[in-house]
């Protein structure tokens, strides 16, 4: 079981996720930015927007993608 927070994985908080795979760990976020989309907390719809800027660009995407698993492997 490896840990991560909302903010390494994009977010705005120290929430900590906990998952065995980094599939499982981005659903786990996903599911935590809907919740707070639902709330309008300002951080997190700053982080989205981010986020969403992030994704227009595929190949810096893909690079954060890659960095971001690395992470999750090296936990």
């Amino acid at each position: 079981m490896k840990k991560m927070t909302c903010k390494e994985l994009g977010g705005a908080c120290d929430l900590v996720f906990e998952a065995d795979s980094f599939e499982e760990m981005a659903k786990l976020s996903q599911a935590h930015g809907m919740e707070m989309w639902k709330k309008q907390d300002a951080d997190h719809m700053e982080a989205m927007q981010a986020m969403q800027a992030l994704m227009k660009q595929p190949e810096m995407m893909q690079q954060w993608m890659a960095d971001t698993k690395a992470l999750f492997d090296s936990k």
